[in-house]
């Protein structure tokens, strides 16, 4: 298995260091701001900022629900600085310390509550939504071919609608230009081998980024004819955006209630396969641990392994993939997300430093001319690991 650094959040002006100390306080300030939450909650989460930028990791408490999963997870992190953390999972503990903070997890009036629905929902809302229903009805024009080309893409640039990357960074999306690995034609021609079997897709966020996911799914199984597809979503709400069933819901009947008849129609034709069990909603509390892909359970790991490909939305199914760590951007995809129990797919636009499988004349341009590539959010990827 190759090996190298993990990437920490102790490095001051780095980008790991950046989210906790800059796009968790704006986090902080906008979760607050669109909830009516008391003061209690209020005093718990700015205690939360204030640890988890200059303090040490608190385990969890005895009576919580995930008490022994945790103390496990941070076993040898407990009582150091959280900047001594790997970023992975230390981002996944905020977020995990978030919802306690609001109620989440708590018997009370804000048990339950999705402190990040606010933002879902005003984007499902937004105009920018209603033009891309609209364009639903400009590919259902196209040859298959360009469609299943102009869906994948669209369902791969989506990951642009990162609401908690947008708090503090805009971005409007790229084009093939912007790709620094493209194994498109291989991932079609894999999911057109999928005729009759069964498709996995690991969804990534909401909104914006799940009304395209939706979309490939609807191909998948009214083109491609799989015999199943099963998206997977979050448990329960995680990294601000992250879809959960609620979210699918949300998004379906947004797609039945379009102004346009396509999207119309791929809503009904959704609404109509979770009914009938050919698109089944599928969820795992491992989604929400702070480990990576090769430490996934056994049930989970014999889920996927019968499916003709899995395709992985989004960095942070990325980083779980491959390991969030200093790779040099030369190694191969295949040693680094070989252990997946299925054929794999990674499309993802990148919004942090892991990345790897990419050429070293395409890292030397980037570096030169947009250094910032690999955080920006501008440049995305589409790579595949198929053993057959």
């Amino acid at each position: 298995m190759p090996t190298a650094p993990v990437i920490r959040i102790n490095v001051p002006g780095s980008f790991p260091w950046g989210v906790f100390h800059e796009r968790h306080p704006e986090l902080v300030r906008q979760v607050l701001a669109v909830r009516p939450y008391g003061p209690a909650e209020r005093v718990a989460v700015e205690r939360l900022l204030a640890e988890s930028t200059g303090g040490v990791l608190e385990p969890p408490g005895d009576d919580a629900h995930d008490h022994a999963d945790w103390l496990a997870w941070g076993a040898g992190l407990w009582g150091r600085p959280w900047r001594e953390a790997p970023f992975l999972w230390a981002e996944s503990w905020f977020y995990r310390r978030l919802l306690d903070a609001t109620g989440y997890f708590r018997p009370g009036p804000w048990q339950g509550i999705d402190p990040f629905a606010p933002f879902k929902d005003a984007e499902l809302a937004g105009e920018a939504v209603d033009g891309e229903l609209a364009a639903l009805g400009e590919l259902a024009d196209l040859p298959a071919g360009p469609r299943a080309r102009a869906l994948l893409s669209s369902a791969l640039w989506g990951n642009r609608a990162d609401l908690s990357f947008r708090m503090t960074a805009g971005t409007d999306g790229g084009t093939a230009a912007d790709l620094v690995a493209d194994d498109t034609p291989a991932l079609l021609a894999a999911l057109d081998r999928a005729r009759g079997r069964t498709v996995c897709v690991v969804a990534d966020n909401a909104g914006r980024e799940l009304l395209p996911d939706l979309a490939l799914v609807d191909h998948l199984l009214a083109e491609v004819r799989t015999a199943r597809v099963v998206l997977y979503v979050k448990p329960r709400p995680y990294f601000v955006s992250d879809a959960t069933m609620a979210d699918v819901l949300a998004t379906v009947d947004r797609l039945r209630t379009a102004a346009t008849a396509p999207a119309r129609a791929v809503g009904d034709r959704l609404w109509q396969a979770m009914g009938s069990g050919a698109l089944r909603i599928g969820t795992h509390p491992f989604f929400c641990a702070p480990l990576p892909y090769r430490d996934m359970p056994d049930d989970l790991r014999a889920e996927l392994a019968g499916a003709a490909v899995t395709v992985l939305k989004g960095d942070l199914n990325y980083r779980r993939l491959v390991g969030d760590r200093h790779w040099p951007p030369a190694t191969p995809f295949a040693e680094v997300a070989g252990h997946f129990p299925s054929a794999v797919a990674a499309l993802r636009t990148l919004k942090s430093d892991v990345a790897v499988g990419l050429a070293p004349a395409t890292v030397a341009r980037l570096d030169t001319v947009h250094p910032t590539w690999r955080t920006a959010g501008t440049h995305a990827l589409v790579q595949l690991h198929d053993p057959v």
